[in-house]
């Protein structure tokens, strides 16, 4: 909770969740309220683009395979390594993170320039990587397992096995619930999920103006 010294200052907000949990959704509905939102996936996507330095980083760290053949990282590709390789994955993790977490940091701060309010950080290894306790609060997005393996096969063309892998190679959701201060629970109706986004959103709203 925010204290009177805190009370001009913006609030950041850590947003988090499984893989295919439904986060994107539902920071777009805290978007839509107000909230500035900074998708640490999408700053993730940036910083591997082939003009930047670390695209030669993760390309010398996994071999040129996952290059495709448009010049890119192939995400599918290097998700694949990774996700079957616990160290693969803190490997790219310990290349990434760094620079992820500056940049996110930059834009925090050009939101709080800005005279934004609320800012609210999509990031699936917020926990993970220690980032929630740089946050106000941190709000988990939740999903069945069932779930979260439907939409992995539907959206991405995974197989039922490679989908399996990912959504288990995550911290359970049971742990990440140890770390946050609100849940939204995302099994359901989309209806459901904004109901449950508008109600964390008043209580958010109300701690700015005390």
């Amino acid at each position: 909770m925010l204290n009177e010294q805190d009370a001009e200052r913006m609030m950041v907000l850590g947003l988090t969740g499984g893989i295919c949990s439904g986060k994107s959704t539902v920071a777009e509905m805290f978007q839509r309220l107000g909230a500035t939102v900074i998708d640490a996936d999408q700053v993730a996507h940036e910083l591997v683009e082939p003009d930047q330095p670390l695209f030669e980083a993760v390309a010398s760290a996994f071999g040129r395979e996952i290059v495709g053949a448009d010049g890119r990282i192939d995400r599918r590709r290097l998700g694949t390594m990774v996700f079957a390789d616990h160290e693969a994955r803190r490997r790219l993790e310990a290349i990434l993170h760094p620079a992820i977490i500056e940049e996110c940091e930059r834009r925090i701060r050009q939101a709080e320039v800005s005279g934004t309010s609320i800012c609210l950080v999509n990031a699936a290894l917020l926990i993970e990587s220690g980032w929630h306790a740089r946050c106000d609060a941190v709000i988990l997005v939740e999903a069945s397992e069932a779930i979260q393996l439907d939409r992995l096969v539907r959206s991405r063309g995974l197989s039922r096995g490679e989908a399996l892998l990912r959504i288990r190679s995550q911290m359970p959701q049971h742990e990440k619930r140890c770390h946050v201060h609100y849940v939204i629970e995302n099994d359901g109706p989309l209806k459901e999920a904004e109901r449950q986004v508008k109600a964390v959103w008043k209580q958010v709203c109300a701690q700015t103006v005390l």
